[in-house]
């Protein structure tokens, strides 16, 4: 699992990293904010186009050809984005790295359900999402160091060497847990995917900076009506690009929910945090970066002991104590105010960073235990998914709501921005509260179980029914 792991990590890495890039990327191509940020829009882009996808693509390709595959578009993808002479092939290598993270991710997931017995699931979801939570901890720390000492480009060279270690570990290593059943291939069903995924998370993402223009009006219905096309046609052919019959086991359909719902709050919050500790308690850039760092070390390390945890005591009472501490550290967080002292966001931030992990981790390993074997890529897929489009309506949400409370602020004769800001803050907050009350209700659905479920065929007389 090394090298997927490494993979994986690279993913995130490539993710979390860009934000603190848009300002150098800005005054070194003359461009606007709009344009800038279509480094993150069109990764998220590409990663919702392909993930649906890799379920099916691990039915025909070999895991390792595939990850290998992914690999070598990412180092292609960060040679690119070091010698860019211009934002357009910036950002075509950019897309490259999207596609490479979107086939990563479900894979790992998928092979996690391969290559361990089912008793060590959760310990090995907890060191997947070590990884996948490590990355954001120190990826803006890392990026901002290296613009300091270098340029921008150097975090995409650095990327290109960690690629690198990705592909002889995979090459050296990884094994092809997964079995190959060479279904049918329905055209139909990748353009379906491909148009429905991309005009929903581009529509999503350009809420906040167009708003509901006609333009992302348009791209919201088209991916909307296109996706429930596509979701009716694999329910009702032979062999589906993607199995959905996963979201009709209530022990997947439910964790897989609170998956979704505890990863916006988790973006919701991390969207507002930033900004409110500089522009509404007027920290520098460099001082809330180092004020998250505590958070951030600590999410990771319960990240990996929930994994662990959860194969001792299930997933139902992590979830009940995941859900409280967040609930009590969001509130913490609605309590800020424009003079707060600094330990109470620390105490905010902490309290949340250990809540969300015994949520995601516990859910995770919950919804995947509860699929055949042969589901398991479809799965994984299938929550991958819809964390990137719940995340991307989140992030829209409470840009939204951040802009409706500034709104109400100077509509009552407000006149201070950093209290606005503060103001419209809440809005977000109570946002990603109600989330995680819905994950709490939920919780009671949440059907354990200890053994690999099998999928039983159904035989039909046909004989009968025609007599």
């Amino acid at each position: 699992m090394l090298g997927l792991y490494i993979s994986v990590f690279l993913g995130m890495l490539s993710e979390t990293s860009m934000n603190i890039t848009l300002p150098d990327l800005m005054n070194d191509f003359g461009i606007s904010s709009g344009v800038a940020q279509w480094m993150v829009v069109g990764y998220m882009l590409a990663i919702g186009v392909v993930l649906p996808c890799v379920g099916f693509m691990l039915k025909w390709i070999k895991a390792k050809t595939l990850v290998l595959f992914a690999l070598v578009c990412f180092l292609i993808g960060a040679v690119i984005c070091t010698i860019a002479p211009n934002f357009p092939v910036l950002l075509a290598g950019r897309i490259m790295q999207g596609i490479s993270t979107g086939i990563v991710l479900p894979t790992m997931y998928a092979a996690i359900m391969r290559v361990f017995p089912l008793h060590k699931i959760g310990a090995a979801n907890g060191v997947a999402g070590l990884v996948i939570m490590f990355a954001p901890v120190i990826g803006p720390t890392i990026a901002g160091a290296l613009i300091g000492a270098l340029s921008w480009r150097a975090i995409f060279a650095l990327f290109a060497i960690v690629a690198v270690v990705a592909i002889v570990c995979t090459a050296l290593f990884f094994v092809t847990p997964i079995e190959r059943t060479r279904p049918n291939v329905d055209v139909l069903s990748i353009i379906a995917s491909a148009i429905g995924f991309g005009c929903l998370v581009a529509g999503v993402s350009l809420i906040s900076d167009m708003g509901f223009s006609p333009m992302v009006i348009g791209l919201l219905v088209i991916g909307v009506l296109v996706l429930a096309f596509y979701a009716y046609r694999q329910l009702h052919i032979t062999d589906p690009l993607l199995d959905l019959r996963a979201l009709g086991i209530a022990a997947f359909r439910t964790p897989a929910i609170m998956i979704s719902c505890s990863f916006s709050c988790t973006l919701a919050f991390m969207y507002l945090v930033p900004q409110e500790l500089q522009r509404g308690m007027g920290l520098s850039s460099t001082v809330a970066g180092l004020l998250m760092l505590p958070g951030g070390v600590i999410n990771a390390l319960c990240t990996f002991a929930a994994g662990r945890m959860f194969d001792r005591y299930g997933a139902k009472k992590l979830v009940w104590a995941g859900s409280a501490l967040t609930i009590i550290g969001g509130a913490l967080f609605y309590s800020i105010g424009v003079s707060t002292p600094i330990i109470l966001f620390l105490a905010a931030h902490i309290i949340v960073m250990i809540g969300i992990p015994f949520i995601q981790q516990s859910s995770q390993s919950a919804a995947l235990k509860s699929l055949p074997g042969q589901m398991a890529a479809d799965g994984s897929t299938i929550m991958n998914t819809m964390q990137q489009v719940c995340g991307a309506i989140a992030t829209a949400v409470a840009t939204c709501l951040l802009g409706l409370g500034q709104t109400n602020y100077a509509a009552v004769g407000g006149e201070n921005p950093a209290q606005g800001f503060v103001n419209g803050s809440r809005y977000g907050y109570l946002f990603g509260l109600a989330l995680v009350v819905v994950v709490f209700a939920c919780s009671f659905l949440l059907k354990e179980r200890k053994e690999e479920p099998k999928l039983v065929p159904v035989h039909v007389d046909i004989e009968k029914l025609a007599a």
